[in-house]
């Protein structure tokens, strides 16, 4: 979805809540993803994306249109509710049921769900890597863990890194930079 299809549909969002569902269609996915990536638990990262989507619901309307995607509204979102879950260490929410109280939204079938959890933890699982990667990156500081998940597993310029974020390229940077030093040196010493 290009920028002007977004301002578009953010004009139609605020006349008409039900097309936000557009909007949830579009970014579900990689904004599950993104927590998933995260937190590395399935359901945690299901009840996190649903409030996540919930806050962008809710706030729709207040949302201004600043020529810069709405994903790094969503992320931002979605990255301040990763870091309330780790701040908190529990999560508990009731925006999945909000969510689908709304006339006309629907967020995906149940028996989906258990097939995409199995797939997804399987897969999980069988990458040992990935989860050398993951336990080294839960150990840094949140700053580096916020940068280099979005660097590295949803393959964000260091720009649209700096949109969501709300910092400086230079910032950014940055802080790649010393968060893979860190990383690396965590990974190396872990084996």
């Amino acid at each position: 979805m290009n920028l002007e299809d977004e301002k578009l549909l953010l004009q139609q969002i605020k006349k008409d809540p039900k097309k936000f569902g557009v909007l949830f269609d579009a970014w579900y996915k990689p904004i599950f993803n993104y927590i998933f990536r995260r937190v590395a638990d399935y359901d945690i990262s299901r009840d996190i994306a649903a409030e996540c989507f919930l806050k962008a619901f809710l706030n729709i309307q207040s949302f201004t249109w600043k020529n810069i995607s709405f994903s790094s509204w969503l992320y931002r979102i979605a990255t301040n509710e990763i870091n309330y879950y780790f701040r908190k260490n529990k999560y508990n929410t009731s925006s999945l049921d909000q969510l689908l109280s709304h006339d006309g939204f629907d967020i995906m079938d149940s028996a989906g769900y258990l097939n995409e959890k199995q797939l997804l933890e399987k897969e999980l699982a069988m990458r040992n890597e990935y989860k050398r990667v993951q336990k080294g990156l839960t150990q840094l500081d949140i700053k580096y863990q916020e940068v280099l998940s979005l660097r590295y597993f949803e393959k964000k310029s260091i720009l649209e890194i700096a949109e969501i974020l709300n910092k400086k390229e230079g910032t950014v940077k940055s802080l790649l930079s010393r968060g893979t030093e860190k990383l690396r040196i965590l990974i190396t010493h872990a084996t």
